[in-house]
């Protein structure tokens, strides 16, 4: 009988053990001088350099039942995903609209051809 105790608790010794390594071996790696989410942190002039390298660009989501064509002012973040610093709605429309896809179609060209006109505005500047 002790020897099945003492076999059920090195068991269970064992079993925490294995969970404290799986706990420990998927926690996010986060190296020095990173910030909160592991990446390294830019300094004031590199943000401010990709601050003035941001583009105007269209994009589209919906709002209560409502598509919305929006111009989007954005730059890549550290991770490469968008950071945006401004949105203008140019259109919005029923989502159920029977001519959604036309209506659509239109706006996004129509946004695409303003994005194109603001990211040349500022170039010059």
């Amino acid at each position: 009988m002790v020897v099945v105790v003492e076999l059920v608790v090195l068991l269970a010794l064992l079993g925490l053990l294995l969970y404290a390594l799986g706990v420990w071996s998927v926690r996010p790696a986060v190296r020095a001088g990173a910030g909160a989410d592991g990446l390294p942190a830019r300094s004031p002039a590199e943000l401010a350099a990709a601050v003035a390298r941001a583009r105007w660009a269209p994009a589209h989501d919906e709002v209560d039942g409502r598509t919305r064509v929006l111009l989007r002012r954005s730059y890549p973040g550290p991770d490469g995903l968008p950071v945006v610093l401004e949105d203008r709605v140019y259109t919005a429309f029923a989502a159920a609209d029977p001519a959604w896809e036309a209506r659509f179609t239109e706006a996004m060209s129509g946004a695409r051809f303003r994005c194109s006109y603001l990211n040349a505005e500022e170039s010059a500047d």
